[in-house]
């Protein structure tokens, strides 16, 4: 993978930069693994924005993807390295030998041709997927459960990657992408290696109507509001917030605050909260 660069025949294209897609199949996606989703374009079912600055853009077909893994010791062939609309990393094609086929998270370095197995007898193989006692220390992860049989959710996205750092008793210490050292059972499944297409952080969109085609509509700064639409608007010329620290439209803290409930069952599995 590399990032590609366009000549400037145009100003947007100047700057402009995507990840190479050269590497990746030809052919479309499995049709037996696609589910239409509507755009809501930001709104309930009343019709009223709930969530601002999206709509429009180009259609999407939400890939299936097998989170769970649990076809354990049926032997799978990587046919295809594919493009995913809905998330940032690429997804993998996998044909396993008893018919069934899937998409899984491309991870970083897999191939066509690879062969992948799931279950506890698996070997520490880029692709394959263990549970979490039969993994060990040091090895570089993604995909992990946080309950065991419920599938993936944590470390998903393109160039994450998650190490084990130790087991003690039932549980095994794993540090996260963000810095959180975090508890999780040794029964949960983990897949080895990390998520492929780790170029996409340096990708530059270049030009508005890029934003204009993954569904970001324009957004408008409060500082150029009037006050009774932002608490940053008003004043003269260019003011400052006014405020002792940005605001949202609505009057939360503009760069963040503490949300977690303190009494979170899950909070006895955290040693170490994540780096700011």
């Amino acid at each position: 993978m590399s990032i590609k660069s366009y000549r400037p025949v145009t100003p947007s294209l100047r700057q402009r930069k995507v990840v190479d897609a050269s590497h990746l199949s030809k052919n479309g996606p499995e049709k037996s693994l696609l589910v239409k989703i509507s755009n809501k374009s930001g709104r309930n079912n009343t019709g009223r924005i709930t969530v601002r600055h999206r709509g429009g853009g180009n259609k999407r077909q939400y890939r299936v993807i097998d989170v769970k893994r649990i076809n354990d010791d049926i032997y799978g062939v990587v046919v295809s390295i594919e493009y995913d609309p809905f998330r940032t990393s690429n997804v993998a094609l996998v044909n396993y030998i008893n018919g069934d086929k899937s998409y899984i998270l491309a991870t970083n370095g897999l191939k066509v041709g690879d062969r992948i197995v799931s279950g506890k007898n698996s070997d520490i193989k880029m692709g394959n997927c263990l549970p979490l006692e039969n993994i060990p220390v040091g090895t570089f992860i993604h995909n992990i459960e946080l309950v065991a049989g419920r599938g993936g959710q944590l470390v998903r996205s393109a160039g994450a990657v998650a190490t084990i750092l130790g087991k003690n008793n039932d549980y095994v210490s794993i540090r996260l992408p963000s810095g959180e050292i975090r508890l999780i059972h040794e029964k949960c499944r983990a897949t080895i290696g990390q998520v492929g297409n780790l170029d996409y952080r340096n990708r530059v969109v270049g030009k508005a109507g890029a934003s204009r085609w993954a569904r970001k509509r324009p957004s408008v700064r409060g500082s150029v509001m009037n006050p009774c639409d932002h608490p940053h608007g008003g004043g003269e010329g260019k003011s400052p917030v006014g405020r002792a620290r940005p605001l949202t439209p609505w009057g939360k803290p503009a760069l963040g605050y503490k949300t977690r409930n303190k009494r979170k069952k899950s909070k006895s599995f955290i040693l170490s909260r994540k780096k700011k």
